[in-house]
């Protein structure tokens, strides 16, 4: 068996939950495929969960409950069936133990919408047996970046492991007229300004060109010091989950992934939602010596 395939996926504002969009196709895909592939379950980091110690946390509420969702009527999302997978978590928590990363779990977190957002549109029906991944509030590119590379070996045992953050996520330089006024987050009165576009550009760079490896590591820890970095975050919490990624794509056995932006949806003029995958469920899209699963 080889390795799973990897996602970074930009779950947007809170209206992407109940809009269609080419993004929420595509997740849909994206769940369609793992789920005939067997999938063991889902390991997720959102955006929207850190800690503020000298580790992380992973969620062991064995009750979740779900976050209210603004400008999203509760029929989209109240009687969706949370999965909560207690025996991933402990594993999870005895590999980032084993790599020296401080972890824990707890087991009272709710639920939040960055994660089930994008869990009720890749699986309708029910989510899988879920994990939860929490930031750690340093915000340390690196560190989130060792947490990816030590949950790397989850791959090999058929996990799904998604990163859900944004490649241009800054609320304050969003144009909130038209959701507020007329619920049309995907309204685009004037083009995104010349920031969102070029940033955006520089991420996609990196993802589709780096070819995974050691070299996606430094190439994404390094966007954080692009110029336009912090218009297009004005906090880093929806940038983390990238790192996250590059780390579960960035060993020496990952050079060579090939990595494909799958679906994009720009909303309050200037969030761009790019939604990328590293790798496959067949040899060719994985790169190095792996062989189909």
């Amino acid at each position: 068996m080889g390795l799973t395939p990897v996602h970074f996926f930009s779950h947007g504002s809170t209206m992407m939950l109940g809009e269609e969009s080419s993004s929420a196709e595509y997740w849909r895909k994206c769940g369609a495929e793992a789920l005939a592939r067997g999938i063991k379950g889902v390991v997720i980091m959102g955006a929207h969960w850190d800690t503020t110690g000298p580790g992380i946390e992973v969620s062991t509420n064995p009750t979740p409950s779900k976050s209210p969702v603004a400008y999203v009527h509760p029929s989209k999302y109240a009687s969706y069936n949370l999965t909560p997978d207690l025996p991933t978590s402990k594993k999870c928590i005895a590999l980032l133990e084993a790599a020296g990363i401080p972890a824990v779990g707890n087991d009272s977190f709710d639920w939040i919408h960055d994660v089930y957002l994008i869990l009720i549109h890749m699986f309708p029906d029910t989510s899988p047996p879920t994990t939860i991944i929490s930031m750690n509030a340093h915000y340390d590119p690196h560190y989130h970046i060792s947490i990816g590379s030590a949950l790397r070996p989850l791959r090999e045992q058929n996990y799904l492991l998604i990163g859900t953050g944004g490649a241009v996520h800054n609320l304050y330089r969003n144009r909130w007229g038209p959701m507020l006024r007329f619920r049309d987050n995907f309204a685009q009165e004037t083009p995104p300004e010349d920031w969102a576009l070029e940033f955006r550009q520089a991420v996609e760079d990196v993802i589709t060109k780096s070819a995974g490896g050691p070299g996606l590591r430094r190439a994404m820890s390094r966007l954080m010091k692009h110029p336009r970095y912090r218009d297009a975050h004005g906090t880093d919490d929806h940038f983390m989950a990238a790192l996250f990624v590059a780390g579960l794509v960035g060993d020496w056995g990952d050079v060579g992934i090939r990595a494909r932006l799958g679906a994009e949806s720009w909303e309050l003029t200037n969030m761009c939602n790019s939604q990328f995958t590293f790798g496959g469920w067949s040899a060719d899209e994985m790169g190095g010596e792996l062989v189909e699963v």
